[in-house]
């Protein structure tokens, strides 16, 4: 072999650790999720994409230790300590239920969280400075609740009430804002929590009895999408939820950060932790881009005309 094929040869076999993996270490990666993995699998794929773009490769010089709790608080929590008895090097987890079962699990373990208010939810002590040993990235959920209930509004001015479908572990300050912003645009909004099929149809059935008008659906409860998006068809009510997923699904709205690119931008916390990093001195990023995406299908399927001051503002138009 001449020199110029050997060194081509060296720079190929090397490529998967130039970008930041170090060569020779495997890297043990807990990943929680409270979806199944059906449901959670865009976001996973974000995350094991940037951890690639970074030189970690699951099964080569990376193990990640996923797992997913299917809507279940209690198997959240049995996860959670399971992942902790691996004595992985880093932990990601999110949304919020599953940073809350990290956390109650590990203080010491280094943990990537992916939530609408860490600071709120006490997670971190300041967005600049975490303190103790979690860090990662904010959906800032709690700002962008408001929104929803706005372009609800928008698109049915004579709205009174609206559901909230959320899970019973939801980010406390997601709740209290988007009470707020009801009662700021004159809408009764009811809380309903759902962590079972029966907390389901229980949901479905105040919705019924309540005159709910629209429905405000969480990321935590995706498990339940589809349930969800074919009562409200059948029952002609208008949704929105955070994620384009949503709305590819068959919901009405979705308004939010994109999702899939805050899972891919967690692997660099990964990275920075695994090359030694404390969670406690890297500053948890916020989305600085929110995009507002609409099924005109759906609509018409409800028979819902959207305003075309809500349709401007639309980043994606479905048709």
């Amino acid at each position: 072999m001449d020199r110029r094929a050997f060194i081509i040869m060296v720079g190929v076999l090397a490529a998967p650790f130039a970008a930041g993996a170090q060569p020779g270490k495997i890297a043990r990666i807990g990943y929680l999720s409270p979806l199944s993995a059906v449901a959670d699998s865009l976001n996973r794929e974000a995350f094991l994409k940037g951890l690639r773009d970074l030189g970690y490769v699951d099964g080569h010089n990376a193990v990640i230790e996923a797992r997913y709790a299917d809507g279940s608080s209690e198997t959240l929590r049995s996860l959670a300590a399971e992942i902790v008895r691996l004595k992985v090097d880093v932990i990601v987890a999110g949304p919020t239920p599953a940073v809350r079962a990290v956390q109650q699990a590990t203080r010491t373990i280094p943990i990537v969280a992916f939530s609408g208010d860490p600071v709120g939810e006490s997670f971190i002590a300041a967005l600049a400075r975490p303190g103790g040993n979690i860090t990662g990235l904010s959906s800032t959920g709690a700002e962008i609740a408001a929104k929803r209930v706005e372009f609800l509004k928008a698109i049915v001015p004579k709205l009174s009430h609206v559901a909230h479908l959320e899970a019973p572990d939801a980010a406390r300050r997601m709740v209290a804002e988007t009470e707020a912003a009801g009662r700021t645009l004159g809408v009764r909004v009811i809380n309903l929590f759902v962590r079972n099929p029966r907390d389901l149809n229980s949901a479905f059935s105040t919705v019924r009895s309540e005159r709910v008008g629209g429905l405000i659906v969480a990321l935590a409860v995706k498990p339940y999408w589809p349930q969800i998006i074919d009562f409200a068809l059948k029952n002609r009510l208008p949704t929105v939820s955070g994620p384009r997923e949503f709305v590819e699904a068959g919901g009405l709205m979705a308004y939010g950060p994109d999702y899939s690119d805050l899972f891919r931008r967690a692997a660099t916390y990964v990275d920075k932790i695994l090359k030694g990093a404390k969670p406690a001195d890297l500053p948890v990023e916020q989305p600085t881009k929110f995009e507002l995406v609409i099924n005109l299908k759906t609509a018409r399927a409800v028979d819902l005309r959207i305003p075309p001051s809500v349709l401007g503002r639309a980043d994606q138009v479905i048709e």
